[in-house]
């Protein structure tokens, strides 16, 4: 995949209302359904880089649509179609868009009561867990086994809800603040839920060559039934390790984009001012974690 890249007036779909502009997904607005469309930014330390990743949002589609179809025993969830030829017949007369710009990228969705919280599962020590672990030997409240390492596995997998921010971090609360949040009987829900997904995704990752350190995941309502929506289970919802490659204590080598976090950390760069370009060399490193991860998923 060359360096070519889609810029944004070719994912332009018009003639139905914009409903957001994320940092990596534009959704549409159409009445009870939602139409989603992966574009190839990239973001990272909550800054939308100017540098595109070409691909990455088909990638993100067609890894979503995997894990869509292998849990929706376990809990349904949004998709209609991401057939492009149907999600046009169920498009108005109004919308226009260079339809083939948005072929693998594009999604039709039940629109859902989102729920406000992120629901993290993790089952490794990583990423700010083991920040937190070094300060007080605890995750999000849930105290641990002195002498884990960097990448140790968990005693068991942990459910560590955050805040959903619509700008800057979101902030981990604990299961009793996430019950005042969205109500007790919804909290536990997820819980279970966001459980039982991890450890059927965790036990799919290990037989393809992964460990699915921890994933982040967005639940909303259609009626009264919940179901997972927006995108899942893929390298920039989630900490994927390559299996052969892991040793605890160390931070093992990754497919998303922490590559990207740890050039930028190299830089100098300081967070608050609009952030350096790419080089080519790390759009196309960071283009190969994507698809080497995609290809090992789907072996």
């Amino acid at each position: 995949m060359g360096m070519k890249t889609l810029s944004a007036d070719l994912l332009e779909v018009t003639g139905i209302p914009l409903l957001r502009r994320g940092k990596v997904r534009d959704v549409y607005d159409l009445g009870d359904k939602l139409l989603i469309v992966s574009t190839d930014r990239l973001s990272a330390f909550d800054w939308v880089l100017e540098t595109p990743i070409s691909g990455k949002g088909k990638i993100l589609t067609e890894a979503s649509l995997l894990w869509f179809d292998l849990t929706k025993k376990i809990i349904p969830n949004h998709l209609i179609t991401a057939d492009l030829q149907e999600i046009k017949k169920q498009m108005p007369l109004s919308a226009q868009a260079l339809w083939e710009n948005l072929e693998g990228r594009t999604m039709l969705v039940k629109k859902a009561r989102r729920v406000d919280a992120e629901c993290i599962a993790r089952g490794y020590l990583a990423g700010s867990g083991f920040k937190e672990y070094k300060k007080s030997r605890s995750v999000c409240g849930e105290v641990l086994p002195e002498g884990l390492l960097e990448a140790s596995i968990l005693p068991h997998p942990l459910f560590t809800p955050s805040t959903k921010a619509e700008k800057g971090h979101d902030q981990n609360i604990s299961f009793e603040e996430l019950k005042s949040l969205v109500g007790s009987e919804t909290a536990s829900k997820l819980k279970k839920a966001t459980l039982q997904i991890y450890e059927f995704a965790s036990g799919y990752s290990r037989s393809h060559g992964f460990i699915l350190a921890d994933t982040k995941f967005e639940f909303g309502f259609v009626g009264s039934e919940l179901m997972v929506i927006d995108e899942m289970l893929t390298p920039d919802s989630s900490r994927f390790w390559d299996a052969s490659l892991y040793r605890p204590g160390s931070s093992p080598s990754s497919f998303d984009k922490q590559f990207v976090r740890d050039y930028l950390d190299k830089t100098g760069w300081d967070k608050n001012s609009p952030p350096p370009i790419l080089p080519r060399e790390i759009v196309e490193q960071t283009q190969s974690r994507y698809l080497q991860f995609l290809k090992m998923l789907k072996s």
